[in-house]
């Protein structure tokens, strides 16, 4: 039989086997029956018969054709203004590539702090993250700017797949990966799945994770996390190569072929600024982080930094504003028709009488190293954030607490494998790294990060007053 079809079959089949099953006590057959949609859509995402656009959208046109929900609530999800965040902070994505502005930025501080591996390592780090609040795309980000770079590095140094991987590729290639695994998780506009993640936590906690709130929270263990991480690798993992002038020659020269700052390039420049500014100081402007990011766009429309047919093109930014609507009101409307909170009191019941710090450590763990079973960090947060972070909170882990562990963790599982995000297969396709030594890399920085983002971050938002 076709593999695809049985990857098709097996959605449809579970769906239908809890749609049929009894309705369970406290619930009304409509949240059941939502579920059994919402669990065959996971299972769609995690097999993908079809992209995961097409089966979101599918799915939500299904819930409406059968009744369970109204067509204006089936629809609701894509008039939400976190998902136009999203798109537009793809759209300024385009600009970054278009211009060239992104790989200024790279070679720019690969020029000035590039005469050793480390320090490479760092400034590839560095350049991440200055480009990730503007860039939801992890993988256009790590894929499409980092990566050529990487790539153009250990070609300079003779450090080829295989043959010679450990001179100063393999390095840099784990160290670019699991660096965007942390800039991922940093700011709510750096990677998709984020804004899913705060909209859950709003709808089945009632927090509110604003741009503002989110990089405040993520700043002090994300740089930690960005510090600590490429040293760990340069010492467990150690390059034979440990000084690098020839890749100051070479970011010299590729900016030589830039030439200055191009007109567009300034535009980007300035609505990144002042799109910055705008969204850390909301709390005092009271201006939406949305209309701030639609305003940008609107201002690099008008200059003539990118073109509307460009924005047409962006394949990826519409998609996702097709899936993440369509999941934004399945998810909305579990919470609303009563499972999200059967399901919580349901689950906490089996736990009572466990103190809430151990169950709180118990879940955020099982949800970090269930990425193992996933392939996009996207389906892992549909089916998982908010039926464990409300069972944490039931249990008696404070909101804030438990909302923005596990909007974290949402991020940094996909340091775990060589399939785990859309950036996972492009780095280890180029060959340096094997599948066991990534899996071992991979599992070391988790522990880190886990140890660094739930141990001292619960610290920092105790500072901040957040629980």
């Amino acid at each position: 039989m076709n593999n695809k079809l049985v990857r098709g079959l097996i959605p449809i089949l579970v769906g239908m086997l809890i749609w049929f099953m009894p309705v369970p006590m406290g619930l009304k057959a409509p949240a059941w029956h939502l579920f059994a949609i919402f669990v065959a859509t996971i299972l769609g995402f995690i097999l993908q018969p079809l992209p995961i656009g097409a089966l979101a959208f599918i799915s939500v046109t299904f819930t409406a054709l059968v009744g369970v929900l109204k067509p204006a609530d089936a629809l609701a999800g894509f008039s939400n203004s976190i998902i136009w965040l999203i798109v537009s902070a793809f759209i300024f994505a385009i600009g970054f590539v278009k211009t060239g502005l992104g790989l200024r930025i790279a070679y720019t501080l690969i020029r000035a702090f590039g005469d050793s591996t480390l320090k490479l390592g760092y400034t590839i780090v560095l350049s991440d993250l200055i480009l990730s609040p503007a860039t939801p795309s992890n993988t256009a980000r790590a894929g499409g700017v980092i990566f050529p770079i990487v790539r153009s590095l250990a070609t300079a140094f003779g450090s080829e797949p295989e043959t010679s991987s450990r001179k100063i590729g393999a390095y840099l290639m784990q160290t670019a990966y699991q660096g965007n695994t942390i800039t991922s998780a940093m700011f709510l506009t750096s990677m998709a799945g984020n804004a899913l993640v705060a909209l859950l936590a709003a709808k089945t906690l009632n927090v509110n994770l604003t741009w503002g709130l989110w990089a405040l929270a993520a700043i002090v263990p994300g740089l930690i996390s960005l510090i600590v991480i490429p040293y760990l690798l340069y010492k467990i993992y150690p390059p034979e190569i440990k000084k690098t002038p020839e890749a100051k020659e070479l970011a010299v020269r590729e900016l030589a072929k830039m030439g200055s700052m191009s007109y567009g390039e300034k535009v980007v420049a300035f609505v990144f600024i002042s799109a910055l500014i705008l969204w850390g100081t909301s709390q005092f402007t009271k201006i939406d982080a949305t209309i701030v990011a639609m305003l940008g766009v609107a201002v690099m429309l008008m200059f003539k930094a990118i073109e509307w047919k460009e924005i047409l093109a962006e394949k990826g930014t519409w998609d996702t504003l097709v899936w993440m609507g369509a999941l934004v009101a399945l998810a909305d409307n579990l919470s609303k028709l009563g499972f999200i909170p059967w399901f919580a009191k349901t689950v906490g019941a089996s736990i009572a009488g466990i103190p809430w710090i151990w169950a709180f450590l118990i879940l955020i763990v099982v949800y970090m190293y269930a990425h193992y079973g996933f392939a996009s960090l996207t389906a892992h947060i549909t089916a998982m954030y908010a039926a464990f972070a409300s069972v944490a909170v039931t249990a008696g882990a404070p909101a804030y607490l438990v909302a923005l562990s596990f909007a974290f963790m949402s991020n940094l599982c996909m340091s775990l494998t060589h399939y785990a995000a859309g950036p996972s297969p492009i780095y280890f396709g180029a060959g340096y790294v094997d599948q066991g030594t990534w899996w071992k890399l991979g599992f070391i920085s988790s522990i880190v990060n886990l140890i660094i983002w739930v141990g001292l971050g619960s610290m920092w938002w105790k500072v901040l007053g957040l629980w």
